[in-house]
Order: C-alpha cells, then sequence, then structure tokens
C-alpha cells in the first residue's frame, strides 16, 4: 500500500481503549464520519480541482499498468474525489467499467457494465448507478472512502456495502482506495468484517 507519512490526522473524536466493544466503534465511526464529510465538502473549489488533477494523474497510472479485465469504478457522493474523467479516458481505449449497484441493504453490491450514454437511475441516498444490464465480476474495484489508515483499512459510509462484497466475490479483487488525504486518521479500529484496501491515492 502507498504510504502517506507525511499526512497529518485529521481531527476525530477521542482515541478509544484498545478493548473498545463494537457499540463505542461504530459510534466513534459515526462521529468521525460526520466530522471528514463535513471537511470534504468544505473543501475550496481551486484545492478540489488541484488535488483532484493529482489524483486522476495518479489513479490512471496504476490502472494503465493493471491490466485489469473489468473495473469495477464509482459515481461521486458527497463531495467525494470525482472519478468521471478517468472512466471516461478509460472507456475511450476500450477499457471495460462497471458501477456498482445496491439490490438490498445488508447485501453486496452488484456492478453493471457502464460507458458515456449509459442509462441511469437513481439508486440509494440518489446516487446514480445503471438502469439495466447483466451483472459482471470486476477483478479491479477502485474505491471510495471517508476515512482511512496506514493499514489500509477503510472508513465508509457505515453500510459495509464493499466490505460485504469484496468478501463474497468467488475471486478476491485488487482494491485502490481513492480520495483526499484529510481522510487520513491514525486508526479506524478495524474489526473482524473490515478489508484491508491493498492500495491508496490522495493528492
Amino acid at each position: 500500500m502507498a504510504s502517506e507519512k507525511t499526512m497529518q490526522s485529521a481531527s476525530s473524536p477521542a482515541v478509544l481503549p484498545p478493548d473498545a466493544d463494537w457499540a463505542a466503534v461504530r459510534e466513534w465511526r459515526k462521529q468521525t464520519r460526520a466530522a471528514l464529510i463535513q471537511q470534504r465538502t468544505g473543501i475550496s473549489a481551486s484545492d478540489r480541482a488541484a488535488w483532484s488533477d493529482n489524483i486522476s494523474r495518479a489513479l490512471l497510472e496504476a490502472l494503465d499498468s493493471s491490466n485489469a479485465t473489468i473495473i469495477g469504478v464509482y459515481w461521486p457522493f458527497r463531495g467525494e474525489y470525482d472519478p468521471r474523467e478517468v472512466m471516461a479516458n478509460l472507456r475511450d481505449r476500450g477499457t471495460r467499467l462497471a458501477l456498482p449497484v445496491i439490490v438490498e441493504r445488508g447485501q453486496p453490491l452488484v456492478f453493471r457494465e457502464w460507458q458515456p450514454g449509459s442509462l441511469m437511475t437513481q439508486g440509494v441516498w440518489n446516487v446514480p448507478m445503471p438502469e439495466s444490464g447483466q451483472a459482471v465480476m470486476p477483478d479491479l474495484l477502485v474505491v471510495p472512502f471517508v476515512g482511512f489508515d496506514a493499514k489500509g483499512y477503510r472508513l465508509g459510509y457505515g453500510g459495509g456495502f464493499y466490505d460485504r462484497t469484496i468478501a463474497a466475490m468467488p475471486a478476491k479483487p485488487r482494491t485502490i482506495g481513492v480520495g483526499f488525504k484529510l481522510g487520513r486518521l491514525e486508526t479506524i479500529y478495524p474489526q473482524p468484517h473490515d478489508i484491508a484496501l491493498e492500495r491508496i491515492i490522495t493528492e
């Protein structure tokens, strides 16, 4: 996983004791998630553009060298890094891309193939997703995060969709987490169900 040694940890609720139970960790994550999303949505337009350009360059380089057959990407939500320019670039080169679809809460995601012009519909949280299409199985996932730690564990939105999906896939996909370095945390207090990302890309 890429090192981010120069980054400062984001402000977050008090440090938890090593033996904190799941209820305490869940509440800590809830508070930390809210603080990080507030910071992320408050990024200035100029910083967002500059940081996003840096992420896009690094992400394209990583994906170009990945030899992935199908790449799972995402539609941006609540101030996340926007990968749509990278997605269009990859599609222009003939790369197969897929977007996640939440079929049911508490269940793994389904990925449907996407290309510019695909008919989209509003999914959970009003995030656009392909309206139809056969499910595909990406061998590499580009995963957004709210926060992350030095071991590659990801703080998401609390639904557990990516962890559940990766655990359920017959062959574990490669994973690249993308987002802004303001989400860096000392730890997310990983639990047995959390799955670390293989690589993190920030600005």
